[in-house]
């Protein structure tokens, strides 16, 4: 495996394992970054993910944090980029800096609307250089764009198992993830808890011909009323049983049912020929670490 390496031919060869981070937004949270990547380092991820900030707020960062981490990493380094936040000089710009720097792995994603200030900047730039500042408002407008850079890049694509929450309906998302995923070469799914989802997704999408690679994104629940906000934000059902017995719990005994949990699902996942596991660390790797010593089969 090399750090230029696509995340669809090595899907081709093999499961994978990827972790996804956030840009820190402090010193400290450097720290405990760096500290998370060395530590899942040595489980030899076949590829980690950046995210963008809620609202597009730490696109900068991002930036910067993947391309730092790909000049210290042997494992491809994917970047999270959103057509919310940008124009399409801008995304050419940040493709051809990905590049430069040996980033040729890109999750394509509509985004979040950006905040306030930041979408009044956005119309003040584009009203300046309307030409130049041409808006992409889907994902699928977005893979086009990188498809057309002068540099190949593995792309990859989000996909909701229980529906994306701006959805008309069920068959419109389905026949829209199967549009992206033509041209795209993978996807991740934002985190579930009940397998049955992601079972009756890759169904429907074989129902449409697409039989593109779906990587489950499993979140563990460290924090309950942090991931059930996520949740409700994603239109994701959460697991009351779960739920009912991590709010009592203490500090000790919430991380071993999470990581119980986390284990039960990654192995149902895999016994069902899921093509990897990628799991969503929050900047912190003792649960991954945990969940990963029990499973063997990647």
């Amino acid at each position: 495996m090399t750090s230029t390496a696509k995340i669809g031919d090595l899907l081709a060869k093999r499961r994978t394992l990827s972790f996804e981070f956030f840009p820190p937004a402090t010193s400290k949270g450097v720290e405990q970054l760096n500290r998370t990547l060395a530590d899942l380092s040595v489980l030899n991820p076949a590829f980690v993910s950046v995210t963008t900030g809620a609202g597009g707020s730490k696109t900068d960062t991002t930036r910067d944090v993947v391309i730092e981490m790909q000049q210290k990493s042997p494992f491809p380094v994917m970047a999270h980029l959103t057509c919310a936040q940008h124009n399409r000089k801008q995304i050419r710009a940040l493709l051809d800096s990905y590049s430069s720097s040996g980033v040729f792995n890109i999750l394509a994603l509509a985004g979040d609307p950006p905040e306030e200030a930041e979408a009044v900047a956005a119309l003040e730039r584009e009203e300046s250089d309307e030409a130049a500042s041409s808006t992409l408002r889907y994902a699928s407008e977005l893979v086009a764009e990188i498809r057309n850079h002068s540099v190949v890049f593995g792309i990859g694509v989000a996909a909701h198992p229980e529906v994306h929450p701006r959805s008309t309906s069920r068959q419109a998302d389905r026949r829209y993830l199967a549009e992206k995923l033509a041209a795209a070469d993978f996807a991740i799914t934002q985190f579930f808890f009940d397998k049955a989802h992601y079972l009756r997704l890759r169904e429907e999408l074989a129902a449409l011909g697409c039989y593109k690679p779906i990587i489950p994104g499993i979140m563990p629940v460290t924090s309950p009323d942090r991931i059930a906000h996520f949740a409700n934000m994603n239109g994701t059902e959460i697991d009351r049983q779960l739920w009912d017995r991590l709010e009592p719990a203490t500090t000790q005994d919430r991380h071993k049912i999470a990581t119980d949990y986390a284990i039960t699902q990654c192995q149902e996942l895999l016994a069902e020929s899921a093509p990897g596991i990628h799991l969503y660390s929050m900047n912190q790797s003792q649960i991954c670490v945990s969940i990963l010593k029990e499973i063997h089969t990647l």
